[in-house]
């Protein structure tokens, strides 16, 4: 790690760890499509409105700190993201859970997280969802049932309400089907919106979507993790702190 030279403009451009690996792989993975900014050095408590030369030098302190460079390790930078929000907005976006917190009496069972952006639209985007310790619980995608467009049946051999009927049964039976979201996938993109050490990394499972089922496993002891929600379009963050307890049949 270093500092850069703040008396001059400097883009200083690096693969992160995820980026090489998306290149090394050669099938045409690699692909830039956004970008994000970030304010990591900054320390907004040296805002000083109490600056003898007036409001113009408010900011001097902040101006003149020295800049990181660039990490190849996207989980130990770009901790603190700056957001987009439509102009005049007067308040922040929270993020909205179930419960703060969650405890599991043993293992195999399942608590559904669907999280809500108040001041805010995370609906599109959708959520990530970041469990710090996968060895003790589980995520998995939310499974919906979509209901497609009905298709009308001509079937001239039966009649009255027997020919209702069995058009009712063939429409549930050809048009009704379960369909996994889409758009929830494991570990998508380069940045992990959670700082984590090592050895927390290693063990931690993300998704991304807009809801998630938290299934516990079996553990000899009782065993506390989190569950980091962020919203991906506000960068509204929760956490939730998750316990399981000690499996009954270990003991």
């Amino acid at each position: 790690m270093g500092f850069l030279n703040n008396t001059s403009v400097t883009v200083d451009a690096v693969l992160t760890k995820k980026g090489r690996e998306l290149l090394a792989r050669g099938q045409d993975e690699f692909k830039i499509t956004k970008f994000a900014l970030a304010d990591d050095e900054i320390d907004y408590r040296l805002w000083d409105t109490s600056h003898p030369n007036g409001s113009n030098y408010y900011g001097a302190v902040i101006e003149n700190m020295p800049l990181l460079e660039s990490f190849v390790d996207e989980n130990q930078i770009m901790r603190f993201k700056l957001i987009s929000l439509p102009k005049n907005t007067a308040k922040l976006p929270i993020l909205e859970v179930p419960s703060p917190t969650l405890t599991f009496n043993g293992p195999g069972v399942t608590q559904a997280i669907t999280p809500n952006t108040r001041n805010g639209s995370d609906s599109e985007a959708g959520y990530s969802f970041t469990l710090h310790d996968a060895t003790i619980a589980n995520l998995t995608p939310v499974v919906i049932q979509k209901k497609k467009k009905k298709k009308k049946f001509n079937l001239p051999f039966l009649k009255g309400g027997q020919q209702f009927a069995a058009a009712q049964i063939l429409d549930e039976l050809e048009f009704i089907q379960k369909e996994e979201i889409a758009d929830l996938q494991t570990n998508v993109g380069a940045t992990t919106p959670v700082f984590m050490n090592e050895e927390e990394r290693k063990r931690s499972i993300t998704l991304q979507g807009k809801s998630v089922n938290l299934v516990s496993r079996s553990v000899t002891t009782d065993t506390s993790t989190n569950l980091t929600v962020t919203g991906l379009s506000t960068g509204a963050t929760f956490n939730i702190a998750v316990t399981i307890k000690a499996d009954p049949s270990t003991l």
